[in-house]
């Protein structure tokens, strides 16, 4: 299945399709040579938008859930990126702790720790899940909707290393985002490998610093297959300290966008794109409390910032201020039974695994998909037998598709390995 477009302004993307088809020789070496280079991050998915004209990734999450979502045609193709993962980092590893979110109480959330144990063990590994929730005092097993269950063990702290009661893990797997920061019990571990690295989390993360490194990948890779990198990237900026709770506090942030606006009428121009541009503001570190905010002219900010400032908390001298991320809204011009959808890119090591398409009958093609209401359809390239298939007329293959889709995403992947080198705090960097 091929998701049908609601728009004209196909050819673009049917183009990049079939270059990116041409150049797949190309594409994989090139690949190939940046793994022995750099060691991608151990597990990410990318969020990515078709606006039938451009494609690209608009988030990078390097603590990815929903694995349960998958079908379970992807298992072989994810137990065997585990295998590889695993025999680079830590090839005698035996055992293997999940330490997951603290809001364990979600079933679909639990359904994806289940999976993740799934795949591991079938890797070989002995699987346990450790919070590290001050709340979890003694261990519980919780049961899931389709009959399995799983149980969660409170994490101790023993010597410099952490686990579980009799459960003693060389390989520590983050399912945690760490946006509250990072808590004590993880730091100075002693011998023990911590995947992703607690560099990796949103209390040092930031996206601007991600959009700056997927800029530079995208330039690099147009020049390869001879595209405009502006088709698969999107143009952002950066402000710091916006103040929501007065006018006078969102002057710089209304003059960026009203400049990035100006820059995406340009390029729009530039390709004969009738579309109205739109800028997308969120927090540079994925702060939930502002959400995240649509803007067409830069004076809807105001309205914007009444709302914001309505809804968040205050900080202790009685203001909130933001570091956001401006963003080049993409437009999503897919759907699925009429309904507005957005692909979703799994990879685990270097290796494409899966994806599904996020679905929400709720919103427009210029909304965030990733909100109450939405639901998933697996990819077709969850499916281990869908390879590329050149010589077939642009836009009419899943495979084809989906084959672009997964480039994408380990685009994005790339540069969230260039991201986390840069910010590696026992990194040596050189200027």
């Amino acid at each position: 299945m091929v998701p049908h477009f609601v728009t004209a302004l196909t050819s673009p993307i049917n183009e990049l399709e079939q270059r990116i088809l041409d150049s797949m020789p190309a594409i994989e070496r090139w690949f190939r040579l940046e793994w022995m280079e750099h060691t991608p991050p151990f597990y990410s998915s990318v969020d990515v938008r078709n606006a039938g004209f451009k494609l690209a990734p608009v988030d990078t999450n390097l603590f990815p859930d929903g694995w349960n979502i998958l079908t379970p045609a992807m298992l072989p193709l994810a137990v065997q990126a585990a295998m590889a993962a695993i025999e680079k980092i830590c090839p005698e590893a035996r055992n293997l702790l999940i330490v997951p979110e603290n809001h364990t109480r979600n079933t679909f959330y639990l359904s994806n720790l289940a999976q993740l144990r799934r795949i591991f063990h079938m890797a070989g590994l002995h699987v346990r899940i450790g919070s590290i929730s001050p709340d979890l005092k003694k261990s519980v097993t919780l049961n899931l909707p389709d009959g399995e269950s799983i149980t969660l063990e409170p994490v101790v702290r023993n010597k410099g290393r952490i686990g579980v009661k009799d459960f003693d893990p060389c390989t520590i797997l983050l399912n945690n985002d760490l946006s509250a920061g990072v808590p004590g019990i993880l730091e100075d571990l002693h011998q023990q490998y911590l995947l992703p690295p607690l560099h990796a989390g949103w209390s040092t993360r930031r996206k601007s610093t991600h959009f700056k490194c997927y800029e530079e990948v995208s330039k690099r890779f147009g020049k390869l297959i001879g595209v405009d990198h502006w088709l698969i990237n999107p143009l952002f900026d950066h402000c710091s300290g916006v103040d929501f709770s007065s006018e006078a506090g969102v002057q710089d942030l209304a003059s960026r966008v009203d400049t990035l606006l100006g820059k995406i009428r340009k390029k729009h121009k530039e390709y004969g794109i009738k579309e109205k541009p739109f800028v997308v503001v969120k927090a540079d570190n994925s702060n939930h409390d502002m959400g995240v905010l649509t803007v067409r002219d830069a004076r809807e900010l105001d309205a914007l910032r009444q709302q914001v400032s309505g809804k968040v908390g205050a900080a202790k001298d009685g203001t909130r201020v933001y570091d956001v991320i401006l963003q080049e809204g993409v437009l999503t011009n897919e759907r699925v039974n009429d309904a507005m959808a957005e692909p979703v890119v799994y990879m685990m090591d270097r290796y494409v695994v899966g994806g599904f398409y996020r679905v929400h009958a709720g919103r427009k093609a210029d909304e965030n998909l990733n909100a109450p209401g939405s639901s998933f359809v697996p990819l077709a390239f969850a499916e281990s037998t869908h390879l590329p298939q050149p010589g077939v007329r642009p836009g009419a293959s899943a495979p084809n598709r989906f084959y672009m889709y997964g480039v994408i995403g380990r685009l994005a992947m790339l540069a969230a390995t260039y991201e986390l080198e840069a910010t590696d705090p026992e990194a040596e960097h050189y200027a």
